[in-house]
């Protein structure tokens, strides 16, 4: 019988639901009935950022779901990516209408100055230590269950773990079939860090044919031998591997397939083949290094070569 994993424990004691509903770039008009949708079907996490512009929508589709008793808000996980603290945490808290998070996450190591955009001449040296020190305090108060990092190599992860007071609970970084980010796994398995993954199906910017996940032959190979979908073989991949995964999707049907990975598994003859998938990295923030401006002045500074 296949091991359902639908939870993973944090370093905290606390657990996090092994699929959750990823919100980035979706449409303000859209989040709420995805929202709505996906908690219905069974998703028990929601990852959320300021900088995503829908925050009010969400909690609005939060609330519903509360007042309705379709779920109870101790039955929810909602992670959060900030852009400063505390002032992002509080103003978060508004939007969602909730009293607390269940993780909070420094969103990239780069820091800017306010302002629209991301014009390079706003980039700034991040002083991470200073804001995991500003996570800390609101671990302590209690308004957030576990804190975390996101976009962390290996190096960066290490940095902080030596001046942290408070573990680092979660690393949130890309990771899939083709960018299946071995080395950063195998340290944060060391060091008790959870890694999730985002874009957990390949990025989708450069369209559904180019899909280096969903197109690549391996996974069809595999999801047509397990008579699964690409998508729910990529996602099950990242469960057995030992990861979350946060799918993003707005169309109910897929939003379905998504979360139908937990009664099956990919077999253990099957599992090398995806040591095969020739790996790349689709997410890199190119438009964070600059030869003047901040703290990087190349992608192989912002991601310690791990790109």
């Amino acid at each position: 019988m296949a091991n359902d994993i639908r939870y993973f424990e944090l370093n905290t004691g606390a657990k996090i639901p092994s699929v959750g509903l990823g919100t980035g770039m979706v449409a303000p008009h859209d989040i709420g009935k995805a929202v709505i949708t996906a908690v219905n079907v069974g998703y028990r996490h929601i990852d959320c950022a300021r900088a995503y512009g829908h925050e009010k929508e969400v909690g609005e589709a939060l609330k519903k779901l509360f007042n309705d008793g379709v779920v109870k808000r101790e039955d929810m996980c909602t992670d959060h990516l900030p852009e400063d603290v505390p002032n992002s945490f509080d103003q978060t808290l508004q939007d969602l209408q909730l009293d607390y998070l269940d993780l909070y996450m420094i969103h990239l190591p780069v820091s800017m100055k306010k302002g629209p955009g991301r014009p390079p001449e706003n980039l700034t040296t991040p002083d991470i230590p200073a804001t995991w020190k500003a996570m800390e305090a609101l671990y302590d108060s209690g308004k957030t269950r576990a804190i975390g990092v996101s976009n962390f190599s290996t190096k960066k992860l290490a940095d902080l773990l030596e001046v942290a007071r408070v573990p680092i609970s979660v690393n949130q970084v890309e990771c899939h079939p083709a960018w299946q980010q071995a080395k950063l796994h195998e340290y944060c398995k060391s060091k008790g860090v959870h890694l999730t993954a985002y874009s957990p199906l390949g990025s989708q910017e450069k369209g559904a044919e180019e899909n280096v996940v969903l197109c690549n032959q391996t996974v069809k190979t595999i999801a047509k031998k397990l008579g699964k979908s690409p998508a729910q073989v990529a996602l099950r991949w990242g469960l057995q591997m030992g990861h979350s995964v946060l799918p993003k999707s707005i169309k109910e049907s897929r939003i379905k397939e998504n979360i139908d990975v937990f009664d099956w598994s990919i077999t253990q003859d099957l599992l090398p083949k995806f040591t095969e998938i020739q790996q790349v990295k689709m997410v890199t923030f190119g438009d964070l290094v600059h030869e003047k401006y901040g703290a990087y002045k190349s992608l192989e500074q912002l991601w310690d070569g791990e790109v």
